[in-house]
C-alpha cells in the first residue's frame, strides 16, 4: 500500500522554518566532465557538500528534530551513523536547544568523531552497523531519547525533499537527476518532490555491490536486509531497507545501477582532476554512474549530479581514491 508522501506544500513549509540553519547549496556547470563524456551531456553539479555540517543530512536530521515535541526535544535525541548522520544530528540537536547521543561504527571516520564531539554531542561506538542498530535501540529503550533515524519516514523525506525543490528552481529543462543511495532516504524525498513538479524528469539512483539494498528491495517487491556491508563509501552502507522510503523509491525512482569499488575509487580521483573538488565515495557515486552505467543512456541530455556531502580528511581521499 502506497504511503503518503510529503506535498510541496509541507516542503515549502518546512523549508521555511528550517530558515538559515540550512543553506540553499549552489549548482555549477561542470564542464570537466562534458568534456570527457564528449557525447553532447550537459552536467550540473548540486554542490551540498557545502551544507552545513558537510551533508544534506543537516535537512532531515534537523526536519525529523523540528517535527519532535518540545518535551522529545528536551528528552534527548539519538541516532546511529558511519559519521554524517550523527554530525547532522548532533548539529540539529545543538540548534534546537537539544542533546544528542549517537552511535558510530567503530570504523567511523575520527573527524566526523570530532565534528559530532564539537556540536556537544556523546559519541558510543559499535563494532559494526548491525550492532550499532541494536546498540541505538537500547540507548532508545533505555533512556527515553527520540530516535532520528538517518533514512526513514516522512520528516525525513520532506527535509531531502527541499533540496529536490532547489534543484528544479536552478536548473531549467532537466532531463535527468543521479542521486546515490545508503537507505533511500536523500533519493526519495528528492524523487518525490521532482515527480511532483515534473514527472517527466528521471530520477535514477545508484548503490554500490557491496550496499546493495535497495536494488534488491526493487528487485524482491518488498525491504529486504543484506547480511554484510562491503564498500569503501561507508556513507552508503545501510544494511536493510525500510517500508516509507522503499515505497518512494518504489514509486517515483526509474531506476538503480550498481557499482563496482574500482568506479568510486576512479569517480574520486576524476572530480578532483577535473572539477578540484576532493569528496568522499558517496558524493563521487553519482559521477561514476555518468561515465559508467547510465553514460549511453543520458547522451545529449541535461542532467544534474547530486554531491550528496563529503566529510573526509586528506589521507582517507588519498587512500580511498588510490593516490
Amino acid at each position: 500500500m502506497a504511503q503518503t508522501a510529503p506535498c510541496l506544500d509541507e516542503i515549502a513549509g518546512l523549508r521555511a522554518r528550517l530558515g538559515d540553519a540550512v543553506v540553499r547549496t549552489p549548482v555549477v556547470r561542470c564542464a570537466g566532465l562534458e568534456e570527457l563524456l564528449d557525447n553532447g551531456t550537459t552536467v550540473f553539479g548540486k554542490l551540498e557538500f557545502l551544507q552545513r555540517t558537510g551533508t544534506f543530512k543537516a535537512r532531515s536530521a534537523l526536519a525529523s528534530v523540528l517535527a519532535l515535541t518540545p518535551a522529545e526535544r528536551a528528552a534527548g535525541i539519538t541516532a546511529v551513523s558511519a559519521g554524517n548522520h550523527a554530525v547532522a544530528t548532533a548539529y540539529a540537536a545543538s540548534v534546537t536547544g537539544s542533546h544528542a547521543k549517537v552511535v558510530m561504527t567503530a570504523s567511523a571516520s575520527p573527524v566526523r568523531r570530532a565534528a559530532c564531539r564539537a556540536f556537544g554531542a556523546e559519541v558510543v561506538t559499535a563494532d559494526n552497523v548491525h550492532a550499532a542498530f541494536q546498540r541505538v535501540e537500547e540507548i532508545r529503550e533505555r533512556e527515553g531519547r527520540a530516535l532520528v533515524h538517518p533514512f526513514e519516514g516522512p520528516a525525513v523525506a520532506a527535509g531531502t525533499g527541499t533540496l529536490g525543490v532547489e534543484i528544479a528552481e536552478q536548473v531549467e529543462n532537466i532531463d535527468a537527476v543521479i542521486v546515490s543511495i545508503g537507505g533511500g532516504g536523500l533519493i526519495g524525498g528528492i524523487a518525490n518532490a521532482l515527480h511532483q513538479i515534473d514527472p517527466d524528469i528521471d530520477v535514477l539512483g545508484v548503490e554500490p555491490r557491496g550496499a546493495d539494498s535497495m536494488s534488491r528491495s526493487l528487485a524482491a517487491g518488498k525491504p529486504v536486509a543484506i547480511e554484510q556491508v562491503t564498500t569503501i563509501a561507508d556513507s552508503l552502507g545501510a544494511p536493510f531497507v525500510l517500508p516509507y522510503s522503499f515505497d518512494l523509491c518504489r514509486r517515483f525512482v526509474r531506476e538503480v545501477a550498481l557499482l563496482a569499488e574500482d568506479e568510486l575509487r576512479d569517480a574520486m580521483r576524476t572530480l578532483f582532476e577535473r572539477l578540484r573538488i576532493a569528496v568522499e565515495p558517496a558524493c563521487a557515486a553519482s559521477t561514476a554512474a555518468l561515465l559508467g552505467p547510465y553514460r549511453e543512456r543520458l547522451a545529449g541530455r541535461r542532467v544534474v549530479l547530486v554531491f550528496c556531502g563529503s566529510n573526509i580528511d586528506a589521507a582517507s581521499f588519498c587512500a580511498q581514491a588510490g593516490l
